[in-house]
């Protein structure tokens, strides 16, 4: 049986403020922790009801009921396994190619489904302003389905990289060039705003080229989904034989 302090512990980690206190997060369902593992992070605890789940030789883990899985838990339904880990040291950004840049994405969904997109096109790191969600927000990390083991998160002062990166620089905003006409080259970066304001201004002022994704529909459909968006202009960059 999981002690109260150890459940107390555990849960408080569902709020930022206590991750940066202590430099842990939590991950839960076998999926998540599995692919956690498998890419080398350590936990600090794991925790399963079910040890057949884990892959071949886990680290330590405490099994444990499903009542005291509930209580540890921040789902609704939790799913076999919890684990804590450390949250990794911060990340030499890696300018060479293409990179992804968000401009305060607010909403855990979002950022999730835009780290599965890394994952899926190749970019191996994603570049995020300060005012964008935290990556190890629990409902982040359930919409990333394990692609956070494979994506680098790295927060800076988003103006100030733009503005020091020295590469070209593409911003996504409604009434920006065609993607099927953009001419992309080599390396650069690609930045995507807030799901309500698009880019900040500051932000705005290092933009070099704008690009939107052309409407067929009624104008009355206002924008696209900053996720939506976003995979369908990663899709038209790396569809360039040069990407």
């Amino acid at each position: 049986m999981v002690g109260k302090s150890q459940i107390k512990y555990i849960r408080s980690l569902q709020l930022k403020k206590h991750r940066k206190a202590t430099g842990l997060f939590v991950a839960e369902g076998v999926k998540l922790v599995n692919e956690l593992l498998e890419e080398g992070y350590e936990p600090r605890f794991l925790y399963t009801t079910t040890p057949e789940v884990l892959p071949p030789n886990p680290p330590t883990f405490e099994v444990v009921k499903e009542a005291d899985l509930i209580r540890m838990s921040g789902l609704k339904s939790p799913n076999k396994v919890l684990a804590v880990f450390p949250i990794p040291q911060t990340q030499v950004i890696q300018e060479e190619g293409w990179m992804l840049a968000l401009d305060g994405v607010k909403d855990p969904g979002n950022l999730g489904t835009i780290i599965r997109l890394c994952d899926w096109f190749g970019f191996s790191q994603l570049i995020c302003s300060e005012e964008t969600v935290d990556c190890y927000n629990p409902k982040v990390l359930q919409a990333t389905m394990g692609s956070i083991a494979r994506v680098k998160v790295v927060y800076v002062a988003l103006p100030e990289f733009l503005s020091a990166s020295g590469k070209p620089v593409f911003g996504a905003y409604m009434d920006g060039e065609d993607v099927q006409n953009t001419q992309w080259p080599e390396a650069g970066i690609l930045v995507m705003g807030n799901e309500a304001h698009g880019i900040s201004e500051e932000a705005g002022r290092h933009i070099g080229s704008k690009v939107s994704v052309p409407q067929f529909g009624k104008a009355s459909a206002e924008s696209l989904n900053v996720a939506t968006a976003t995979a369908i202009l990663l899709h038209e960059l790396r569809r360039d034989p040069s990407n």
